[in-house]
C-alpha cells in the first residue's frame, strides 16, 4: 500500500514535478529535490572533472551528492527557466544561468538545456547541457591576488 505522499506524487504531472525540483533548488532544498527522486534516478552532467559536479550519478544518495555540490561549488546569481516543454514522460527545459565557480570566482554565464523523464511522479533521469566550455574555464581561473 502506497503512503499519502506516495500518492499524492504520482497524481504530480511530469511539468508540474519539475517545476517543484526547479523552486526547490532554486531556494538550496536538498531534501525537496530529493524527495521529489525516483529511486533509480540517474543524473548526467557532461563535462570533464575540473567541473566537480560532472559526471554519472546513479540512486538518490548519488543525487544528494551532485545537488549539494553542485550549490556548494558556486554562488547561483541567475538561474532562469524560459520554457517548459512537455510531452508524455519527457520534459524539456531552456534557461539562462549565470554562475560564479567559489573556488575561483571565474564566471559561468551560458545558455541551457535539461532534459528530464518523468516516471511514478518522480524525476528518473536528468540530463544537463549548457556551454561546458565555459564552465570549465570558470573552475580553471585563478582568483586575482
Amino acid at each position: 500500500m502506497k503512503s499519502q505522499e506516495e500518492e499524492e506524487t504520482m497524481t504530480l504531472k511530469p511539468i508540474d514535478v519539475t517545476k517543484a525540483v526547479f523552486t526547490a533548488f532554486g531556494a538550496g532544498d536538498v531534501d525537496a529535490i530529493l524527495a521529489l527522486m525516483h529511486d533509480e534516478v540517474r543524473i548526467e552532467f557532461y563535462g570533464p572533472s575540473v567541473i566537480p559536479y560532472a559526471g554519472f550519478y546513479a540512486g538518490v544518495e548519488e543525487a544528494r551528492r551532485f545537488f549539494e555540490t553542485v550549490l556548494a561549488s558556486v554562488d547561483i546569481h541567475q538561474f532562469d527557466a524560459e520554457e517548459f516543454i512537455c510531452e508524455a514522460d519527457k520534459v524539456v527545459v531552456t534557461g539562462h544561468l549565470n554562475l560564479t565557480a567559489r573556488a575561483t570566482g571565474g564566471r559561468i554565464d551560458s545558455d541551457f538545456v535539461h532534459v528530464i523523464t518523468v516516471a511514478d511522479g518522480k524525476w528518473l533521469r536528468f540530463r544537463d547541457f549548457m556551454n561546458t566550455a565555459v564552465a570549465v574555464a570558470a573552475f580553471s581561473t585563478q582568483k586575482a591576488a
